[in-house]
C-alpha cells in the first residue's frame, strides 16, 4: 500500500505539472515549492526550537489560527512554522505576521520528510483537520516529536473505516493526540481501537468569536442602511448573484446590500457592477456613500469577517456549487444565515438550520420569500437572531482544551 500511496504522490505532482501552463493555481502549486530546502535553511536556523502548524488551506488556517496564537503566546521562545498544500491558503496568509516563516508543504515523500526533519530542531507539530501526510507523520514519529491532529473531523466513508483501510489506520496511529469536533468522532475512532482521542469541538467558534470582539469600523457604513436592514452576501460565486440579483430587484428600497463574491477579477467586479446598477465598490468609499447606493461590493480580502457585524440577516455562497462557505463569521454576529442546498457536509450548517438559526433555500422564490419572512417580523428577527449568537457563544473553548493538554504534555510528559 505504501507504494500506491508514493505512486499517488508522485502522480498528482505530475498531472500539476502537465495543466501548470494553462491552470494558474497548478502553477503556483508547483512553483511555490521550488527551492523549498535553501528557503527554509535561511529562515530558520537548526539550533531554534520549532512548533510546526500544518493546514490544507485557508479555511483549515483559520481552525488553526487560535492554537497558532495561544501556543505563541504560551511559549514565546519558540519559532514558529506555517506550511500549506494549496495556493488559496499560502497565497493568502504567506504575509501572516503570527508565523516567522509560510512555506508550502514539500511534497510528501520520504526524502523530502527526512530532509525537513533533519534540517529543524521541530519540539512540536499540529495537522489540522483533514491533513494526513505519511511520510512526516512517520519521520515525526521516528524523531519522537509530539504530534497533534487539531479540530479533526470524522466520517464513516473515510478510508480509515473500510475494511480494506488496515493500512490507512497506520496514519492515525503516528499522532500523538488528536483533538476532535464531536463525539461522533470520538465513536468511530474507539470503534478502530483508537483511544488517544479528546473532544475539545471546534476552534472556529473561538476564532469567530475572537472577530466578533475585536474593534473595526468604516466612516462610510456607520449611516448605511440606517432606515432599512442590511444583507451580507459573503462569498458568492455566480448562481448565487444570480438569485440574489433577483431579490435586489424585487425588495427595491427595502434592503441595503454588502456582497463578497468569490471571484474579485476586476472583469467580474465589472460585471456585477452591471447587474447590481449603482452600486458601489468597497475600496472606492469615502466617508460616505454616494446617494441612492444601496450596494456596496467588497473588492478586497480580508475584511468580510468583519462587515458581517453589519447585517440584519446573511447570505452565505456556495451552497448551489461544491458547498458553503463558514456560516459561523456571520452567526456570531447573531445574523441568521441563508444558504443553498449543498450544505450536507457541513454539521454546523445542519444544527443550526435544525436550531431555527439558519435557512436552506433552492431558488430564488425560496430566497426572497426567507428575507421577506425574516425582515416583516422583526420579532420572528430577533429570536433566530439570538438563536444564532448562541450557537457561537455556547460552543467556545476548544483551543483551551487543546493548549491545556499540550502544554502538560510539553511540561510533564502525560499524553
Amino acid at each position: 500500500m505504501r507504494l500506491l500511496y508514493d505512486i499517488g504522490i508522485r502522480f498528482y505532482w505530475l498531472v500539476a505539472l502537465l495543466i501548470s501552463p494553462w491552470n494558474p493555481k497548478a502553477k503556483l502549486w508547483l512553483e511555490g515549492r521550488r527551492h523549498w530546502y535553501a528557503k527554509l535553511q535561511g529562515a530558520l536556523g537548526r539550533d531554534e526550537k520549532v512548533i510546526w502548524f500544518h493546514c490544507a488551506s485557508l479555511g483549515e488556517f483559520e481552525q488553526g489560527r487560535p492554537v497558532i496564537e495561544g501556543i505563541r503566546e504560551l511559549l514565546p521562545g519558540r519559532k514558529i512554522l506555517l506550511t500549506f498544500f494549496s495556493p488559496s491558503g499560502y497565497e493568502k496568509r504567506k504575509d501572516y505576521s503570527g508565523a516567522d516563516y509560510v512555506m508550502y508543504l514539500p511534497l510528501d515523500t520520504r526524502k523530502n520528510a527526512h530532509k525537513m526533519l533533519n534540517l529543524l530542531s521541530i519540539e512540536m507539530a499540529f495537522f489540522i483537520k483533514y491533513e494526513f501526510w505519511y511520510h512526516f507523520l512517520k519521520q515525526l514519529r521516528s524523531k519522537e516529536v509530539p504530534v497533534y491532529l487539531a479540530s479533526g473531523n470524522f466520517r464513516p466513508g473515510q478510508l480509515f473505516f473500510r475494511w480494506y483501510g488496515s493500512w490507512y489506520r497506520r496514519f492515525l496511529d503516528l499522532f500523538t493526540h488528536i483533538f476532535v469536533q464531536n463525539k461522533d468522532s470520538e465513536k468511530l475512532l474507539a470503534g478502530i481501537a483508537y483511544h488517544r482521542v479528546s473532544v475539545a469541538g471546534d476552534t472556529r467558534f473561538d476564532r469567530v468569536h475572537e472577530l466578533k470582539q475585536t474593534p473595526f469600523s468604516h466612516p462610510a457604513l456607520e449611516d448605511f442602511g440606517k432606515d432599512s436592514p442590511i444583507i451580507v452576501a459573503g462569498s458568492t460565486w455566480e448562481k448565487d448573484e444570480q438569485l440574489l440579483a433577483h431579490a435586489y430587484s424585487e425588495l427595491g428600497e427595502q434592503v441595503y446590500w454588502i456582497i463578497a463574491p468569490h471571484e474579485l477579477s476586476e472583469g467580474h467586479i465589472r460585471s456585477l457592477q452591471d447587474r447590481f446598477p449603482g452600486s458601489v465598490r468597497y475600496t472606492e468609499l469615502k466617508e460616505e456613500v454616494p446617494n441612492g447606493c444601496r450596494v456596496i461590493l467588497v473588492d478586497t480580502i480580508g475584511k468580510l469577517s468583519f462587515l458581517y457585524r453589519y447585517g440584519a440577516l446573511a447570505y452565505l455562497g456556495g451552497g448551489f456549487g461544491k458547498g458553503i462557505h463558514n456560516i459561523l463569521e456571520a452567526a456570531t454576529y447573531g445574523s441568521p444565515v441563508i444558504f443553498g442546498p449543498e450544505h450536507a457536509k457541513f454539521s454546523e450548517a445542519l444544527e443550526l438550520s435544525s436550531l431555527g438559526g439558519a435557512f436552506p433555500i433552492e431558488s430564488e422564490t425560496e430566497l426572497l420569500l426567507t428575507i421577506r419572512q425574516q425582515l416583516e417580523n422583526p420579532k420572528l428577527l430577533k429570536t433566530t437572531s439570538q438563536i444564532a449568537s448562541n450557537f457561537v457563544s455556547e460552543r467556545v473553548g476548544a483551543t483551551s482544551v487543546i493548549l491545556d493538554k499540550v502544554c502538560i504534555k510539553s511540561q510533564t510528559n502525560l499524553l
